[in-house]
């Protein structure tokens, strides 16, 4: 396991920094229109080449980049490096906003770095979504062409060099987790709760993109025959590993320690409930785990912004976003396409019409 050193280094890194950049980036976007394919932009601040750097550019971009000497010693080895942590920045946080787009703390840390320090399971579900959003962009980074260091998955008993030739190239996740280990440093044990769970949540983020690893195959041969099959490794979309992630920050599991004295090390485990006279159970890989409650995010602290303002469905989130202070309703005219006809040729044609729409936002 990584030392909470390297891990709070590694979330600067992909998260950018965690005090302003996120939020300054996360304020801009629209969570109502967040859809999962948006392109992908680098952060304000590390750059701003949205291409694979040429030549020596990936130096400089690696230098503005917040990382310690070590990993900028191995950014400026990986030319395109620079550009895949930008977008696994990126990936991860409208992954975070569109998971939690109806919830109270709605991926917001604006000026408040403080929920970072705390064992939430906010603070869990952001080293999760982060390590999972550099293990997927890595993978793709290598099966499409932008790091010089590594390619298509080469796994044994897949015809890679058939696959490449056919124009399929598999994503490279045994390079992408190898990479990433050693990016974020050895394991090592650690008497301390707060490093084991951040350490922990990362892992359950690398695993989430695992899990969705696929092998697709394609027939070739006369008429739809199979009488040559390429096959290749393929990640799953991210949306579904953000999905998967949002489940387990659910039903995440709170945790404690204790010393356990036969071996003098220190063990996580989940505490029973009240009442119950049996030793908790430890948790499970797969579960995010979490030490501390949450606050209720509905009004203005160090931890969140609050709920007022925020826009919310009648229906299904009104009652909950706003914390009981109800919700204002307005109406506004939203104009839109509508009695498309296909002309010849070739080519949609549509007139303008315009309805009306109410929108509720929380009370102050």
């Amino acid at each position: 396991l990584c030392t909470w050193h390297q891990v709070a280094r590694w979330l600067k890194i992909h998260l950018g920094n965690t005090e302003t950049t996120l939020a300054s980036v996360g304020n801009r976007l629209a969570l109502s229109s967040l859809t999962g394919r948006e392109v992908l932009t680098p952060f304000p601040g590390l750059g701003t080449a949205a291409a694979p750097a040429q030549g020596g550019a990936h130096l400089k971009q690696c230098d503005l980049l917040k990382l310690s000497r070590r990993q900028k010693q191995m950014c400026r080895r990986e030319p395109g490096l620079a550009e895949t942590l930008r977008d696994a920045a990126h990936l991860g946080l409208l992954e975070c906003q569109f998971q939690f787009r109806q919830e109270r703390w709605n991926c917001s840390l604006e000026g408040r770095s403080g929920l970072l320090k705390r064992g939430f399971k906010e603070t869990a579900f952001l080293y999760a979504v982060s390590s999972a959003a550099l293990t997927h962009a890595l993978a793709r980074a290598c099966s499409a062409g932008r790091m010089e260091r590594c390619t298509c998955d080469d796994s044994p008993g897949l015809e890679s060099r058939q696959a490449w030739q056919w124009g399929v190239c598999g994503d490279n996740l045994k390079y992408s987790t190898k990479f990433l280990s050693n990016f974020l440093g050895p394991k090592r044990g650690s008497k301390d709760l707060r490093a084991r769970a951040d350490a922990h949540n990362t892992h359950v983020g690398i695993k989430a993109v695992k899990s969705g690893l696929r092998t697709t195959c394609k027939c070739h041969g006369v008429s739809g025959s199979c009488a040559v099959r390429t096959c290749w490794k393929q990640l799953s979309p991210f949306r579904e590993t953000g999905q998967a992630l949002k489940l387990r920050y659910d039903s995440a599991v709170k945790v404690a320690s204790a010393t356990n004295e036969a071996l003098g090390r220190l063990e996580v485990w989940a505490p029973t409930q009240p009442g119950s006279l049996a030793k908790g159970l430890v948790p499970r890989s797969m579960d995010l785990v979490y030490m501390e409650d949450s606050p209720s995010f509905c009004r203005p602290s160090k931890y969140s912004p609050g709920t007022a303002g925020r826009v919310c469905s009648r229906e299904a989130s009104c009652s909950s976003l706003c914390c009981g202070r109800g919700y204002d309703t307005q109406s506004r005219l939203v104009a839109f396409s509508c009695h498309c006809q296909v002309q010849w040729c070739c080519y949609v044609e549509c007139q303008q019409c315009v309805q009306e729409e109410l929108v509720y936002t929380c009370k102050h």
